[in-house]
């Protein structure tokens, strides 16, 4: 079962460093949801409220465009 958090806890952070693919998922006010996997060490965890990755395009670069317009994401990962 997927837990949530509102922050970042410090056993979180050797987890996500060791993990090599990462999702993100997005959406608009309408449309499609869209799920895509990250990964190539693009990651970085900058704070216990805050991360940054690198968004490399891909196949439309749905997750940039909705961003644009809400800004809300979904980020998981899977142990």
């Amino acid at each position: 079962m997927a837990k949530q958090f509102s922050a970042f806890e410090p056993e979180h952070l050797g987890f996500v460093a060791a993990q090599h693919v990462f999702f993100v998922g997005s959406a608009a006010e309408s449309g499609r949801v869209n799920v895509s996997p990250k990964g190539t060490d693009s990651l970085r965890i900058l704070g216990p409220d805050r991360l940054i990755w690198l968004n490399l395009t891909g196949s439309g670069n749905e997750t940039a465009g909705h961003i644009a317009r809400i800004n809300r994401m979904t980020i998981m990962w899977c142990s």
